[in-house]
């Protein structure tokens, strides 16, 4: 007999499903591309483009980018109602929060 992954969960506790679940929401939260995080904040590429005054079809071509000018991408998430923070991280060593970008503006 073949179990699925949801009959599997249904058998944890509530307790453990829920530790699942919050593990879960951190990983898929480590790992966003624009697209995904603008759908997450429940945003069409139109409201975040009156936002940032351009059209739907700019917004679209930005998100499909994979190389962004640092001041695009912080105009991007503040017009989500977010914040940028850039984070470097080495072998051996706690991550480090780059700063000095502040009052970069696009």
């Amino acid at each position: 007999m073949t179990s699925t992954l949801q009959s599997k969960l249904k058998k944890l506790s509530p307790a453990r499903r829920k530790k699942i679940n919050k593990r879960v929401k951190e990983l898929i939260a480590e790992e966003m591309t624009l697209r995904d995080l603008r759908k997450a904040l429940d945003l069409t590429q139109a409201d975040l483009g009156s936002k940032l005054k351009m059209n739907q079809e700019a917004i679209s071509r930005l998100e499909r980018r994979s190389d962004l000018l640092l001041s695009t991408l912080i105009s991007y998430v503040k017009a989500m109602g977010g914040k940028l923070t850039i984070t470097a991280e080495f072998p051996n060593r706690p991550p480090i929060k780059v700063s000095g970008f502040e009052n970069i503006t696009d």
